[in-house]
């Protein structure tokens, strides 16, 4: 993949980000709070382990690439 198409991708991966981190409380759900995401909240510590949201962004960035990779 040339520089500048790769450069394109990563600023609208940014843009994207940025909207979501900006507009994130007004989404019916909350990123990093999905049901699924584990919290154990003990009397010192908070142990989280967001695996839902993981596997969510998982997806979205394997179909980024694949639509990156089927333009090629």
């Amino acid at each position: 993949m040339n520089v500048g198409r790769m450069l394109i991708v990563a600023g609208a991966v940014l843009i994207a980000a940025g909207l979501l981190w900006s507009f994130g409380a007004r989404l019916p759900f909350k990123p990093g709070q999905l049901p699924g995401d584990i919290v154990v909240r003990g009397r010192n510590s908070t142990f989280y382990f967001p695996i839902a949201t993981s596997i969510l962004l998982s997806i979205l960035v394997t179909l980024v690439l694949w639509l990156v990779n089927r333009t090629r």
